[in-house]
């Protein structure tokens, strides 16, 4: 998971069929275990791509 990336992970589920937070907070879990180590938002020189999927300026930033 993140930002620069196309994927994402429902947490609406869990919050709307459980009254306890066990599996809110599995699924942040779950979520968070998923998202990679570093970013890498540069545009290879000569490229003129860049190698995250979704670039900042996409994302608002």
């Amino acid at each position: 998971m993140c930002l620069g990336k196309n994927d994402s992970f429902d947490l609406r589920s869990p919050l709307r069929t459980s009254e306890s937070d066990g599996p809110l907070l599995a699924a942040i879990d779950e979520a968070i275990s998923r998202k990679p180590k570093g970013h890498d938002f540069t545009i290879e020189p000569g490229n003129g791509h860049p190698t995250m999927a979704r670039h900042m300026n996409v994302t608002g930033g």
